[in-house]
């Protein structure tokens, strides 16, 4: 028991080197990081259809919400696994959120990541993993399973 629980310290240690490294290699460290979610998240605000959302329900919390963004991206790149929130929870039942929203946050994250002078590597690395978390949201928020039904296909 003890030697399976050395060996998967050390795999997870050589996984977090592993994306250190690569992250490295990108010039995203923890200070990159910093720069992201503060330069993301004041963009944000100050947009005309995400920020009306995002200060709905953050209104107050802000500070927490930066916190807890910074470990997140971290989390994502550095593969630390110190991110233990709940993300669809969180972006359930927000007032105003829509599909179509996502596709923004897309955006304004793109060119915020032109805005701090990311890398073409790391901007493609974190479109990448912004674009998959999108896409998971979005199916677990939107997504009908009922209207995939074969039998509703053309019925309208």
């Amino acid at each position: 028991m003890t030697t399976d629980l050395t060996g998967r310290a050390a795999h997870r240690a050589e996984i977090t080197a592993r994306a250190e490294a690569d992250m490295a290699a990108m010039g995203v460290d923890a200070a990159f990081i910093e720069r992201l979610v503060e330069t993301f998240y004041g963009n944000i605000r100050r947009h005309a259809d995400l920020g009306p959302v995002f200060e709905g329900r953050l209104a107050g919390r802000w500070p927490e919400h930066m916190v807890k963004m910074k470990a997140f991206w971290s989390s994502v790149a550095f593969k630390t696994g110190a991110y233990g929130g709940k993300p669809v929870m969180a972006h359930h039942g927000v007032d105003g959120i829509t599909e179509g929203l996502f596709l923004q946050w897309l955006q304004l994250f793109s060119d915020t990541l032109t805005q701090i002078d990311a890398s073409a590597q790391a901007h493609g690395w974190f479109m990448a993993s912004a674009e998959r978390i999108a896409k998971s949201l979005v199916l677990s928020l939107f997504y009908n399973p009922a209207q995939d039904d074969p039998r509703l296909q053309g019925a309208s």
